[in-house]
């Protein structure tokens, strides 16, 4: 396999990982259909840009390591060559974590608002499709299962 297809596939994994989960108010994980979700609506108070932290999980590291090793391979011979492999499969490993990470990172907002019953709350969520909200906004906030999200 040519540093070319390896290259090319570290980048499809990459960018298919960050299609997998998404965080933004109008989208449901397939877990969150048919269950009960708590309705309170409110006003919102505050919308802050925040940034989401991107995932740093085995695909990119993995990737990154195969691409690596196979890089370092092709330098030196005998014991060099395979200090070589070693090395860049471990450097290759680190940039492959970064890059998933830099790939998944997303635009967000945090989300104050005041409910109807005088709570105050926060969430964020991330932007995606959905809308940015505005101070004054009427919003609802559904909440169940451990998660909560804001929609109009």
């Amino acid at each position: 396999m040519n540093k070319y297809a390896i290259a090319a596939a570290l980048v499809c994994s990459l960018t298919l990982t960050g299609c997998v989960n998404s965080l933004s108010g109008n989208t449901y994980s397939r877990s969150d259909a048919r269950q009960v979700q708590q309705v309170q609506y409110g006003v919102v108070q505050s919308s802050t840009p925040v940034v989401i932290e991107g995932t740093a999980g085995v695909v990119g590291a993995g990737t990154g390591a195969v691409v690596g090793g196979v890089v370092g391979s092709n330098i030196g011979g005998g014991k060099g060559k395979t200090i070589a492999t070693v090395l860049g499969a471990v450097a290759g490993g680190l940039a492959g974590k970064q890059a998933e990470e830099s790939l998944t990172r997303t635009q967000g907002q945090e989300v104050t608002v005041r409910l109807d019953n005088g709570n105050m709350i926060s969430i964020v969520q991330e932007v995606g499709e959905g809308p940015m909200f505005r101070s004054g906004d009427r919003v609802r906030v559904l909440s169940g299962n451990g998660s909560a999200r804001v929609t109009y």
